[in-house]
């Protein structure tokens, strides 16, 4: 056996035993993150709203020898967030790790010329979604448990033309911070990541023109996650901004 295929062999799964419900799975950030969490052999539970490519994911990840189980939501409506932990009551005893990661952006517009349908859309997925997602897992939850919110740099700071997305993550900034302040005595982390420029299909969106060479990949911030989740339960990482090192775009 070559010494390559034995440290592969005996690297540790650091979650191995616990599971993790991971939104917004699909792609992007919420994908790397899933896959991140699979290496370090953490059972998980995936939803989008893409059915046959939650499947598809579900058995790739299912690879690593960990259970993945795969239902599609619609975190926007309080009806398919009910029907999604009700599967997950039928099967899981618990949920060691939520990371709240969907999230939509919009195209560039001013105030005065976006549609109030677009912003509802936005404010209903990135903040509204949170909640409900949130206040459901909190039932299965128990002392020791991690909460990840992805976020953005947007999450402090404001981008002209990205009102919605701006107000959205502003929003969940603040909810965030106070679901951090309620669970400290119940034992549970909370833990908000600002990432900057990430290299996802968000930009389509966003900026098309958007340059993409400069921006972090998905992966890295993943790694970012992980390492927060695997920090001993008596300390946090509390809100953590990860930027390219080409710095604003």
């Amino acid at each position: 056996m070559t010494l390559r295929k034995l440290d592969k062999d005996v690297k540790p799964s650091r979650l191995r035993g616990h599971t993790a419900l991971v939104t917004g799975a699909t792609r992007g950030i919420g994908l790397a993150i899933a896959r991140a969490l699979a290496t370090e052999g953490c059972n998980l539970i995936l939803t989008g709203r893409d059915e046959p490519t939650l499947t598809r994911i579900s058995r790739e990840l299912s690879r690593h020898r960990i259970r993945a189980f795969a239902q599609a939501c619609d975190v926007r409506d309080p009806h398919s967030v009910d029907a999604l932990f009700r599967s997950i009551r039928a099967q899981y005893k618990r949920l060691d790790i939520l990371i709240n990661n969907a999230g939509i952006a919009h195209a560039n517009l001013p105030i005065e010329k976006l549609p109030l349908p677009v912003w509802k859309d936005v404010l209903e997925t990135n903040l509204d979604g949170m909640f409900l997602v949130t206040q459901a897992a909190l039932a299965m939850m128990k002392r020791g448990g991690t909460i990840v919110n992805s976020l953005s740099v947007a999450a402090n700071r404001v981008f002209v033309g990205s009102a919605a997305y701006n107000t959205s993550k502003h929003g969940a900034l603040g909810l965030t911070n106070t679901l951090r302040e309620e669970l400290r005595p119940r034992g549970i982390r909370v833990i908000g990541i600002l990432p900057g420029a990430t290299d996802t299909d968000i930009w389509t969106t966003l900026w098309p023109q958007a340059p993409r060479r400069k921006m972090m990949s998905p992966e890295t911030v993943a790694r970012a996650v992980v390492q927060a989740i695997l920090l001993p339960a008596n300390a946090t990482v509390e809100t953590l901004e990860i930027r390219p090192t080409a710095g604003t775009l």
